[in-house]
């Protein structure tokens, strides 16, 4: 039985990728902040472990609860948004702090605690990124922290594909989806966007290592 680990699986993408997997008949880790969205998962099938990637203590209890697993597959969902505005306006520190934070450092934070999993299983390790994200896909300022950090969070696994060779990282565009972040102009839904990267993960080889590919699989430069 195939096994993966989703990070940020309470809700919208992170929680259809749980859904999803179990009907496939994998072995599912989900993580969640809070206690309802955890007994949630838990009655779905998913073994639920309880993370704030904005908090250090928090990492380091899922780095010891899920000691000795191998991971076919990890997805790192956790994210948010931060202002809807642009290079006119100066973000403020908290809102930068925010974005920043779960955006990259968590997902910097997270690569030494399951990348090893990962490569023990020569799997592979996706993290939801962003066309905004990329430098010559750039139509507009709109968003101009979130650009700044999916930009970022793209070199984060550029950098890590060298150190962990065994797993191969991508960055995952997972479209315009509908949930609380996409807005009411998104044109797709969770479980059509999740089907798609599921196909596109399943496709990839080491030869993959640090690509970015929308969900139709189209390599996307950063």
């Amino acid at each position: 039985m195939p096994t993966a680990l989703i990070i940020g699986a309470s809700r919208g993408i992170g929680h259809e990728f749980v859904r999803q997997l179990l009907a496939d008949r994998w072995k599912v880790f989900a993580t969640a902040r809070d206690d309802a969205a955890l007994a949630a998962l838990r009655a779905e099938g998913a073994e639920a472990l309880k993370l704030d990637v904005t908090k250090p203590e928090s990492l380091a209890g899922l780095g010891w609860q899920m000691d000795g697993e191998k991971l076919d597959l990890a997805v790192y969902v956790a994210g948010v948004f931060g202002p809807r505005d642009g290079a006119k306006t100066s973000p403020t520190a908290q809102d930068f702090d925010q974005v920043m934070h779960t955006n990259v450092l968590g997902a910097m934070q997270v690569i030494p605690l399951v990348a090893p999993m990962v490569e023990a299983a020569k799997g592979r390790f996706g993290f939801l990124s962003s066309g905004m994200g990329s430098v010559t896909q750039a139509e507009s300022s709109y968003g101009w922290v979130y650009r700044a950090s999916k930009s970022a969070l793209n070199m984060v696994l550029k950098s890590a594909s060298f150190d962990y060779p065994d797993a191969t990282f991508v960055a995952l565009d997972p479209g315009w989806v509908k949930t609380d972040m996409g807005g009411p102009g998104a044109t797709i839904t969770a479980e059509e966007s999740v089907r798609g990267l599921l196909q596109v993960i399943a496709s990839l080889t080491p030869a993959d290592t640090g690509s970015y590919r929308s969900r139709s699989g189209k390599r996307l430069d950063w």
